[in-house]
């Protein structure tokens, strides 16, 4: 009998079918961007765990990749008769097998035993955690391990990097050791069942459900869906996210009952005069406002926190009286913090009157109150321009819909509807937001030379300022404005 991993048996835990695509099928598995992406972040939260956890530099990282899984095995239960904090231990029982993130020596009563730490990204402890510290900690008992102890280690939130590589206070510590425990009979059942499934010579029947995301975007959706007959007019096209045909108008709400009605009938939504009284208050100049920002789980700037989103770019377009616009731009790929400039410039170029039209105000309006937050001298001039927010998501989505947008208001789904010569799809490089995230890491990163980051400047501006000209054009389509010509 083949031992199965921890991940295996919580891809059991999500879906009988999962599990059996990864041991028979692997290869039909395709990762999203977003999960790729929560894998390296996972790495780099590892990696500073290591650092927290064995700051004399005395412990002992195992590779199994390297070594192989025995060796790993032998090693890690030699390394039991030691002091030394270890780091990836493997171990093996009842069929299935587990690394250890972190195993912390104690004595306990004048013996040695050992406390277990896994160490997530998240900022809390969510369902599926509680599932892989059970399953982990019954692998390490079963294998030989006095293990005495278990808790999950996640990414406080509130914690702000004083700077000077110390990120002391970056992980907070759930002790979890009584809960896993007392699961070890579940978990003999997991094993067991997941073995069954394995043992299967065809895939289980699986109805697309609510399982194919939670926990976990799985990466067999896509082969799953394939397999099962297609609506043509999906329900998910509704907001907020079955064929449309099929679904009574009496459960849609207003918003719902438009998508369905103009969807089936290939027919524009368009209240231009409604669209037209939503607008006219508001003069000109007008400035339209979009921003770009990077998150990390572990912050890399003096005074910022996990996960906090910061603006490294920002387009503005101006249209004046007159009917001339005018586009500017802030970007930084130093590698230095950008906020303090980022707010200085944007002080700078919005004036002090006049709309600043943003796409989803709360957005922008949000990293706008945090660099007040920040920045106490600016904070009156940054309210200001927050006062001055005016959003063209929702009087986009109460007066105009489009079949091809499929039920989506994004400024991506309405543009080619809107303005079909512009196009995300005809930029070179950066297509959208988490593009733009991957595209500025790599600019700042030491190892990225000169050229490309002048390519990526110049993808990210081109890219950012599509954002904001499309809005331009947004608006005068909404405000009937078809006097102005713009280039």
């Amino acid at each position: 009998m083949r031992n199965l991993s921890k991940s295996k048996l919580i891809a059991y835990r999500q879906c009988p079918k999962r599990v059996w695509l990864e041991v028979h099928r692997p290869e039909l598995r395709e990762d999203s961007d977003a999960t790729q992406a929560s894998f390296a972040v996972g790495n780099t939260v590892g990696d500073i765990a290591h650092q927290l956890y064995d700051p004399d530099g005395t412990g002992v990282l195992l590779d199994a990749q390297r070594d192989g899984f025995d060796v790993t095995f032998k090693r890690s239960l030699e390394l039991l008769a030691t002091n030394q904090p270890i780091f990836e231990a493997g171990y093996s029982a009842n069929g299935a097998l587990a690394f250890a993130d972190v195993m912390m020596p104690d004595i306990v009563d004048s013996k040695r035993v050992w406390r277990m730490v896994e160490v997530k990204s998240s900022t809390g402890v969510k369902e599926y955690h509680r599932d892989d510290v059970a399953v982990q900690s019954y692998i390490a008992r079963n294998a030989g391990v006095p293990l005495a102890s278990v808790a999950l280690a996640h990414i406080n939130s509130s914690w702000v990097y004083p700077g000077e590589g110390d990120y002391r206070g970056l992980l907070e510590e759930n002790d979890l050791t009584a809960e896993a425990f007392a699961r070890f009979d579940e978990v003999r059942e997991w094993i067991a069942a997941a073995h069954e499934v394995v043992a299967m010579k065809a895939e289980p029947e699986m109805k697309v459900g609510n399982q194919c995301a939670t926990p976990f975007v799985c990466g067999f959706f896509d082969y799953c869906q394939s397999k099962k007959p297609q609506a043509e007019y999906p329900i998910h096209w509704l907001p907020p996210a079955l064929d449309l045909r099929d679904t009574p108008d009496d459960l849609l709400n207003e918003q719902q009952q438009r998508v369905k009605a103009h969807t089936l009938s290939g027919d524009v939504y368009f209240d231009a005069v409604g669209a037209a009284e939503a607008l006219k208050s508001y003069s000109l100049p007008a400035y339209f406002l979009d921003f770009e920002t990077i998150q990390f789980a572990v912050p890399i700037w003096k005074g910022t926190r996990p996960y906090q989103m910061i603006p490294f770019q920002f387009s503005l377009h101006t249209l004046r009286e007159s009917g001339k616009l005018e586009s500017q731009a802030f970007l930084d790929l130093s590698g230095n913090d950008p906020s303090r400039a980022f707010s200085e410039k944007l002080i700078a170029v919005c004036g002090v009157s006049g709309p600043v039209y943003v796409y989803n105000a709360g957005f922008e309006g949000a990293r706008i109150r945090e660099l007040a937050e920040r920045y106490p001298e600016f904070a009156i001039s940054l309210l200001a321009i927050n006062e001055r927010l005016v959003d063209l998501l929702p009087i986009t989505r109460a007066n105009y819909y489009h079949p091809s947008q499929h039920g989506s208001w994004s400024i991506k789904a309405v543009l080619p509807a809107v303005a079909p010569d512009l196009s995300y799809e005809a930029l070179d490089g950066v297509k959208n937001g988490g593009m733009a995230m991957e595209a500025f890491e790599e600019a700042i990163h030491s190892t990225t030379t000169p050229q490309r980051k002048a390519q990526i400047e110049q993808q990210l501006l081109v890219y950012c300022g599509l954002d904001t000209f499309a809005m331009v054009r947004l608006w005068q389509f909404l405000a009937g404005r078809n006097d102005l010509r713009f280039e």
